[in-house]
């Protein structure tokens, strides 16, 4: 969708102009993946107009191929304005519109389900099954058990305005247990699901994923990984079932594909069939410009890593780097590290990452300090 920004703060009311942009989780991190140098594909419906042709150039502009982004010429695009608050404050307006756009039009029979599950890994949102009653039934088609499924990483992004079924947080809650890689906030799981305290309670009402990754903003991230083979071998309910959270779920099974290794799938430290234990990794101390898109850009570092099979910890850690680049810019979206320099970054010790504090163009400091070296060669 198109994002209209504020050109200065103020409530929506007393704002006076606003700057386009493009939004939306999912080709967020498509865009951020594309300039970390990561093959990858945005597929969506938009309408046949102007902002529709925006966005299809400015994301293919970041090297996503948007070959099969479908044009509806009877839908507009949709879009939203937001004030330059935090989203986490209470200061912070969005104001959606959503309703009867292309891409709430999705369904499993107007996309190419093969472009779809092509790539190694197909990242899903929570917000695209907050659009509409087709879009829920694609995502749960895509989340469901199929023998051409690719490694599924869904951010749970619980956006109460958009749900008007009072449902929304139950559906969430089944959509994340049929996914491999789940994000999810400390905040979201609390305000979505009613879990509170240590992240492991988190994960007991999210037992099924291969891995799940509970993002505590400040304090860090951490990640639970657990073989297959510890998993419970019965299977107690169906898919679309609905539960009131009010305190850790019953233990479910859902099909995965896939073993483990390089293909992109987490995997299992000397193939035991015992539980890993979780592993976390403190955030970075940055200089915050804006936080728009940087859950979005921390799920890019994390799979950009996982495609790379780095181990767990330096997957987190390129995480917190590529949210850190995104914190220290303006805008939804922001240049990551150089490869070399997120390498060099996430090697350090624990020591040294807890003495980094990163600012605005920090990004950029391995191509100034090129530039530097280039300029001392006689």
């Amino acid at each position: 969708m198109v994002t209209f920004l504020p050109s200065r703060p103020g409530r929506l009311a007393d704002v006076p102009s606003f700057d386009r942009g493009i939004g939306g989780a999912e080709s967020n991190v498509a865009c951020v993946l594309a300039a970390a140098g990561h093959t990858t594909r945005w597929i969506s419906r938009v309408g046949a107009d102007g902002f529709g042709d925006h966005l299809v150039e400015a994301i293919g502009g970041y090297g996503v191929d948007v070959s099969h982004v479908r044009r509806d010429p009877a839908r507009p695009t949709g879009v939203y304005f937001r004030t330059a608050g935090d989203r986490a404050t209470d200061a912070h307006e969005v104001a959606y519109y959503r309703a009867g756009s292309a891409a709430s039009a999705m369904t499993a029979a107007n996309l190419d389900l093969e472009a779809v599950r092509a790539g190694r890994v197909l990242h899903l949102s929570g917000i695209t099954p907050a659009l509409s009653a087709d879009c829920l039934t694609l995502i749960r088609e895509l989340t469901a058990p199929h023998p051409a499924r690719p490694l599924i990483s869904f951010d749970v992004n619980y956006r109460p305005a958009l749900w008007r079924d009072t449902h929304g947080p139950e559906i969430l809650l089944d959509l994340a247990r049929g996914a491999d890689i789940v994000f999810v906030g400390e905040d979201e799981a609390e305000e979505a699901w009613g879990v509170t305290g240590d992240p492991s309670h988190i994960r007991e009402a999210l037992p099924e994923p291969k891995m799940l990754v509970v993002k505590q903003g400040a304090g860090g991230a951490v990640a639970f990984c657990e073989p297959a083979g510890s998993r419970t071998a019965s299977h107690s309910r169906s898919r679309g079932q609905s539960y009131r959270v009010a305190q850790p779920l019953p233990r479910a099974v859902v099909p995965q594909g896939g073993t483990g290794g390089r293909d992109g799938t987490p995997s299992a430290p000397g193939r035991a069939d015992t539980p890993r234990p979780a592993t976390t990794a403190p955030a970075l101390e940055v200089d915050v410009v804006a936080t728009t898109g940087a859950g979005d850009a921390f799920a890019a570092g994390f799979l950009s890593a996982t495609l790379r099979d780095l181990p767990l910890r330096d997957r987190l850690r390129h995480g917190h780097l590529m949210a850190a680049a995104a914190l220290t810019t303006p805008g939804d979206l922001a240049p990551p590290p150089p490869r070399p320099l997120a390498d060099r970054l996430v090697a350090l010790d624990d020591t040294a990452w807890g003495k980094l504090r990163l600012g605005p163009g920090w990004t950029q400091a391995d191509e100034d300090e090129r530039a530097e070296k280039e300029a001392r060669t006689p």
